[in-house]
């Protein structure tokens, strides 16, 4: 019997991707249909709708349920159900207008050129988008990844539920990691865990992601590595890299039956808080109890304050979420206590002053952030020996090494989907 979290709602996984020959019959029936093009952040969210990672929509919203998400975080539609950020499909006004109520359309992904799924539209509306932006990302401003997308969206939006008829999205790019939620719920049962802590990461895992993980495991029965490996943007090293820089991480310095590395097709819409809630809606149906939350988690620039998105779980509703945060500082590694350390435990304030050659000059504290490796590793840059584990650098000198192009990576204003940022 096992004691993982339920599925957000309560109930079972609600998976929407067809199979076998229920499979085979609606891909025939789509190629017949009117095509819906979407953009990847709308292709990703059907394949989360798909594997049941978004448990327990069934479709892509309707208005009702966009504004009450936007006003107060619940979903009327499922009887006032907390949901953090909408999920929506859009398309232009001429494509709408020519649709007609209760008809079945094609969800067609512009990149791969291949129909994702099926959708019965049920309503059409338009929305206020800079109304979403303001309630979702906090900010109208147009230099934000996400309020970009927003704005940037065709006219109309159309609801309804779906059929999802592939999850092959990222294919190649995280299978060996890919699972869904069922799927990481029975190596959970496997493994004999009740409670399991997420990580979230979209960079290779520095020292202070280390440290957050062995917390992490040492408060819950196991610690879950989950990656995003939606849309990389230049500068983002590739999956399968990450995947061995973790794997030399784990093999050498942590207890392999206490961890299991994961991918999820998500993009990331750097929401900050609010998305630090969708993580742990779609973590909990991954079969998570905790997500590790740490500095300016899911942020980007200056839009949010650093601990924001631990500050928004005690503003919910309780019982709002099965699945608890689990809060940790900003961490680094501290030379004057010789060891990693957080804000709340390390005495020592001053910065670490390091020379050209990577070594330690004087100070205490060298922050560290995925950012920062990936640029000093872009530019052949000394890297001290407190940022990783010597078996992770030497995976990721390889891979830039054999980079025919220079790869420039920026600091300020870095958008990250880590636990830690920087």
């Amino acid at each position: 019997m096992s004691n993982l979290v339920k599925p957000h709602g309560g109930g079972d996984l609600k998976v929407l991707l067809l199979e076998g020959s229920a499979r085979e019959a609606e891909m025939k029936k789509a190629e017949g249909l009117k095509k819906v093009p979407m953009t990847t952040r709308e292709a990703s969210d059907l394949i989360m709708l798909g594997i049941g990672a978004f448990t327990p929509l069934d479709g892509f919203m309707g208005k009702e349920d966009w504004k009450s998400i936007c006003d107060n975080f619940t979903m009327p539609s499922l009887k006032g159900l907390f949901w953090p950020i909408p999920i929506t499909l859009s398309a232009t006004k001429e494509l709408a207008d020519s649709i007609g109520d209760g008809e079945e359309v094609a969800l067609w992904d512009t990149e791969t050129e291949a129909i994702l799924g099926t959708m019965k539209v049920t309503e059409k509306y338009t929305i206020d988008k800079e109304f979403e932006c303001k309630a979702i990302f906090t900010t109208t401003d147009m230099e934000h990844p996400g309020v970009k997308k927003v704005m940037g969206q065709a006219d109309v939006n159309l609801a309804g539920p779906v059929k999802v008829l592939s999850e092959s999205y990222y294919p190649e790019e995280f299978k060996e990691i890919y699972q869904r939620p069922a799927e990481s719920r029975e190596i959970f049962k496997e493994r004999g865990w009740d409670t399991v802590a997420a990580l979230q990461l979209r960079n290779p895992m520095h020292n202070s992601h280390a440290y957050l993980a062995w917390i992490a495991i040492e408060v819950c029965d196991g610690v879950y590595i989950h990656q995003l490996v939606g849309k990389l943007k230049p500068g983002d090293i590739p999956a399968s890299v990450r995947v061995k820089a973790i794997n030399a991480l784990v093999d050498n310095h942590f207890r392999k039956e206490r961890v299991v590395q994961g991918g999820y097709p998500m993009e990331m819409r750097y929401a900050g808080p609010r998305e630090a809630l969708l993580h742990a809606v779609f973590r909990q149906n991954f079969g998570c109890s905790h997500l590790i939350v740490g500095r300016d988690h899911a942020g980007v620039g200056d839009y949010y304050g650093p601990f924001d998105a631990q500050k928004i779980f005690h503003e919910i509703p309780a019982g709002a979420l099965e699945l608890k945060p689990l809060p940790l500082d900003w961490t680094f590694w501290c030379y004057k206590c010789g060891s990693m350390a957080s804000m709340k435990t390390c005495p020592h304030e001053e910065k670490a002053v390091i020379d050209e050659k990577g070594e330690y000059v004087s100070g205490a504290r060298l922050m560290l952030s995925g950012t920062m490796l990936r640029k000093g590793l872009s530019e052949d840059a000394p890297i001290p020996k407190e940022f990783s584990k010597p078996e992770v650098l030497a995976v990721l000198k390889e891979y830039y090494a054999g980079l025919t192009e220079k790869v420039e990576v920026k600091l300020h204003g870095a958008a990250t989907g880590d636990a830690n940022k920087k």
